[in-house]
């Protein structure tokens, strides 16, 4: 492979991009290693003079609440196995539902003909305007009338069944799979589920796995309306714990250590999904509908 000025300008700027991308995840792992007495004083270096786990230890509650006050910490800590198994609940609920619905969703609007069907479905597309925080409050409304304050049921609500841009994203997904595959299957006797959950389904692996992928990152990372909704203990997620966490340092000096060492462990789980999915996302992602 020839090294002309142009590939070599391409490759600088794919790199400055790339170090702009990862510097803030780099920088919050550097802080989480560093000690509570030198996060002002060192904090030229791109590597801690003095590095140390303490930070993990004592947000985990590894430690006793005086040798965390004597690290810099509060002596608050976070129940990470509570909070991380919520969080994967909220997830894994909203993911494989809203995967499977939106599939179904799009396949309807792909090959079902039906009375406003374009309508319907421009109808959906234009709600990709509306920006989620006008729907905030309705929600919240209706949420607290059914009595679901404080449940997985409220939080999972609103999210639960489809987005616009999933049902989008699957329908043009299922108009470009051959329409012989599914004639073909008409004549072996199948009927319009078998043909989607045997045939079609199998086929959209891809898709299914991007869609159900981002968003499972998305509501890993959800932090209002779990706020709102997950009020106690037993529906607390993880990021509203991070937040609970701060809250509880003293207000002339936030625990910027602790917390950005709780950041580093609530980002593991998605790290962890990406490393095993994403190479497995991007061989099976296949747009022609064929193998």
């Amino acid at each position: 492979m020839r090294l002309n000025p142009g590939r070599l300008f391409a490759w600088a700027v794919l790199i400055a991009f790339l170090l702009l991308t990862i510097f803030p995840f780099y920088w919050m792992v550097r802080t989480a290693i560093t000690p509570a007495g030198d996060i002002f004083t060192d904090s030229t270096s791109l590597v801690p003079h003095h590095p140390t786990m303490i930070n993990f230890w004592r947000i985990l509650g590894l430690v006793d609440a005086q040798t965390a006050r004597e690290a810099g910490g509060s002596g608050a800590k976070i129940n990470f196995l509570r909070y991380t198994l919520n969080s994967g609940i909220y997830s894994l609920v909203i993911a494989g539902v809203q995967t499977f619905c939106c599939a179904m969703a799009g396949y309807a609007f792909a090959r079902l003909r039906f009375p406003g069907r374009d309508f319907v479905f421009a109808v959906l597309i234009a709600a990709l305007m509306v920006p989620p925080i006008f729907t905030l409050l309705p929600n919240f409304t209706l949420v607290k009338n059914l009595g679901l304050i404080d449940t997985f049921a409220g939080m999972v609500a609103p999210s639960l069944l489809m987005t616009p841009f999933a049902v989008f994203f699957l329908r043009q997904f299922f108009l470009s799979v051959p329409r012989e595959v599914e004639e073909a299957a008409v004549i072996d006797g199948a009927g319009r589920w078998g043909i989607f959950w045997r045939v079609v389904m199998p086929m959209s692996r891809g898709p299914l796995i991007t869609i159900a992928l981002t968003t499972s990152v998305w509501a890993w990372k959800d932090f209002l309306w779990p706020l709102l909704v997950g009020r106690g203990e037993q529906t607390r997620v993880l990021t509203v714990a991070l937040g609970v966490f701060l809250q509880q340092s003293p207000n002339t000096q936030p625990d910027w250590t602790g917390l950005m060492a709780a950041s580093v462990l609530s980002v593991l789980p998605v790290l962890a999904l990406l490393v095993f999915l994403g190479k497995r996302l991007v061989q099976s992602l296949n747009f022609t509908g064929i193998k």
